[in-house]
């Protein structure tokens, strides 16, 4: 986790991080196999490499903490979060809209064009939220478990969850398994964001009213809890009326505040690395907890 912060994400004429293999590898396969079979294959891949690597360095103490800190910094997404989140931040404030409903179509499956500023800092902190629960509290949590496999399985089923596919969507099955992989990691970021709102002069009984009162409304299974929880935390507006390729979805509003604005976007992101650093301790527990229960 901290070369995750210290160095960030590799420039884009570097190689990539091994996560970011996972779409082009769906998108071959899914050819072949159909993008069922594709999400079956590579999430049960990715456990068995972590297997596979747990049992080589079963017995070397040192070769499992360089593994397992490999394969951590290869799922994480915090400084992804904090580098995108920031660059929308300053398009935002900056007036440069058009980058920012370009940014946001990058990662978001819903239709920009027509939004206005208030509308893209709602869909910026809605990913922010979003890819904090999946990309950072998720491999955290499920590696304290399973260590290595959890922490690439875990991350391989957001990343088919939240692919585009050539129909626009992913398959069933890779969202049925992104599903069961963060059930419990969303709730575990909607706390952690309750717990870490006053660290950005956010409001912690809010949020936990918007959690609790708003979540249970949206759709997602998960995502409207940690999106709920920002939503609180920062005392705004999220949800609402959304665009999508495939129509309207008038989803629940989460929270009571004000339509949010750039300077928001700004505040989610220094939330998103509060929670973060809150996540790695909880982690820290459960996996001391796990292993002195299995000696």
């Amino acid at each position: 986790m901290l070369a995750d912060s210290l160095v960030g994400e590799p420039r884009r004429t570097a190689p990539k991080r091994p996560v970011a293999l996972v779409p082009k590898a769906a998108a071959a396969l899914s050819d072949r196999i159909g993008g069922n079979g594709a999400a079956v294959v590579l999430t049960a891949g990715s456990v068995a490499v972590g297997v596979l690597a747990d049992r080589i360095a079963e017995r070397r103490p040192a070769l499992r903490l360089v593994t397992l800190a490999a394969g951590t910094w290869s799922v994480l997404g915090g400084a992804r979060i904090a580098v995108d989140g920031t660059e929308l931040a300053r398009e935002l404030e900056s007036g440069d809209l058009e980058s920012a409903r370009r940014d946001i179509s990058a990662s978001d499956p819903r239709c920009t064009a027509d939004l206005d500023l208030p509308a893209l800092s709602r869909a910026s902190i809605e990913i922010v939220a979003d890819q904090t629960s999946a990309a950072v509290v998720s491999p955290l949590f499920w590696g304290a478990l399973a260590g290595t496999p959890g922490l690439l399985g875990a991350r391989t089923a957001a990343v088919l969850g939240r692919r585009r596919g050539a129909r626009g969507e992913p398959g069933v099955v890779a969202r049925r398994l992104d599903e069961l992989a963060h059930l419990v990691p969303a709730r575990l970021t909607a706390m952690l964001t309750t717990a870490a709102a006053p660290v950005v002069g956010g409001s912690a009984p809010s949020a936990w009213r918007a959690w609790r009162r708003d979540a249970a409304a949206h759709p997602d299974p998960n995502a409207g809890r940690a999106e709920a929880a920002f939503a609180g935390a920062l005392e705004i507006r999220l949800g609402g009326r959304t665009v999508y390729p495939a129509g309207v979805a008038e989803l629940p509003v989460l929270g009571a505040g004000r339509n949010p604005d750039a300077g928001h976007v700004t505040r989610a992101v220094e939330l998103s690395r509060v929670v973060g650093l809150c996540a790695l301790g909880v982690s820290v527990v459960v996996a001391a907890l796990s292993g002195l229960r299995r000696r």
